[in-house]
């Protein structure tokens, strides 16, 4: 009777494992997934729509719109990636908001960063509107100049507004751009690059600033908005460009930097140096890193022995926190240094980098 019984319970628990086992492979999927193309697209999809279907309401209040611009650079990526044409339609639409104009500072970056979408999809149907205020914009700057470390004295102006000089300079033929965006970008790399830790300081104000561990302070966005910014003006600005080879060289100096400082569940902390400052994953600034140092590999810039684990770790990192419906979650909010940030925190330049990421690891063999 006792071995009756036990021989009972003895089949109810192992079915009992074999049930486990089995619902916890539902859904389930190998490493290696996450980087296989179907993965990737299905990722890209899945967080592109949750946020063309939750717009973050306090950036439409936003007048330069910055964050959304941010965020449209990752749904023309989208487009590019898989054809669909709902992604590009999503993008004329909210130009099309805009009558095609950047906002309304003319000296400030971020009221350009619109231009890098307006630019891609003139690419595509050649309508002059599209890139006319872009234009006047840039030559009225042009006609008055005014130092990189000026107008460009914080370090997210350099993913704002390079790329739109450089693609509106390859569409236009129109050298001066280039030379404007060469004269900037360099002054500004002189006033905020720090030449030992080869990472950029936010602005003036934290070139004497220490984290709690008496360590410099690194804004993990801000370095990421730079990143992404170089990589942006390397896709389309022309080789024999005399300033070519020293944006691959700043791409190779702070991807060396980033990759020495990034966390063991593959993603980055708001304050570079100093983990503890903010010890939190931090998915923005990972994102841009991701997608500048896939890109770098990608162009044969950096070597993929030495930084595909690097891509590999963040990816499965930034994955970790997109969630069933898409929400890319630990995004820190708007700011301007190493800051609180939840699980719960999100914002739509954040799913821009994590969709500009997955457009540059799709693109691996």
């Amino acid at each position: 009777m006792v071995i009756t019984h036990f021989k009972k319970y003895l089949i109810s628990a192992i079915a009992l494992v074999v049930i486990l086992v089995a619902t916890s492979f539902i859904g389930w999927k190998p490493k290696d997934d996450l980087y296989s193309k179907q993965y990737i697209e299905a990722q890209m999809r899945k967080v592109c729509d949750w946020q063309l279907a939750n717009p973050v309401s306090f950036n439409a209040k936003n007048e330069n719109d910055w964050a959304r611009a941010a965020f449209y650079t990752g749904v023309m990526a989208t487009y590019n990636t898989t054809r669909d044409d709902k992604y590009i339609q999503a993008a004329i639409a909210w130009s099309k908001t805009a009558d095609w104009k950047l906002a309304d500072r003319l000296r400030h970056a971020d009221d350009h960063a619109k231009g890098q979408t307006y630019l891609e999809i003139y690419t595509l149907q050649k309508d002059p509107v599209m890139i006319a205020d872009i234009r006047q914009t840039f030559d009225s700057l042009i006609a008055d100049p005014k130092p990189g470390r000026q107008d460009w004295w914080w370090c997210d102006a350099l993913f704002m507004a390079p790329p739109v000089l450089a693609k509106l300079a390859a569409v236009t033929e129109d050298q001066r751009y280039l030379d404007f965006l060469n004269a900037m970008f360099w002054d500004s790399h002189a006033f905020l690059y720090d030449s030992q830790e080869h990472l950029f300081y936010r602005d003036q104000s934290y070139f004497n600033k220490k984290t709690p561990q008496g360590k410099k302070t690194f804004w993990a966005r801000g370095n990421g908005w730079v990143m992404a910014g170089t990589v942006r003006v390397l896709q389309v600005l022309p080789k024999d460009n005399p300033g070519y080879g020293k944006y691959i060289a700043l791409l190779k100096e702070m991807a060396a930097s980033v990759k020495a400082i990034q966390s063991k569940d593959g993603l980055w902390r708001p304050s570079l140096l100093d983990e503890n400052e903010v010890p939190h994953p931090e998915t923005s600034g990972s994102a841009f890193f991701c997608y500048a140092l896939a890109w770098g590999i990608n162009a044969g810039v950096l070597d993929k022995t030495e930084y595909l684990p690097v891509v590999k770790k963040a990816w499965a990192g930034l994955n970790k926190y997109v969630t069933a419906e898409g929400k890319l979650q630990w995004v820190q909010p708007i700011g301007a240094s190493p800051d609180k940030v939840t699980i719960d925190n999100y914002q739509e330049y954040g799913a821009g980098a994590f969709l500009l990421a997955g457009s540059e690891i799709y693109k691996m063999k």
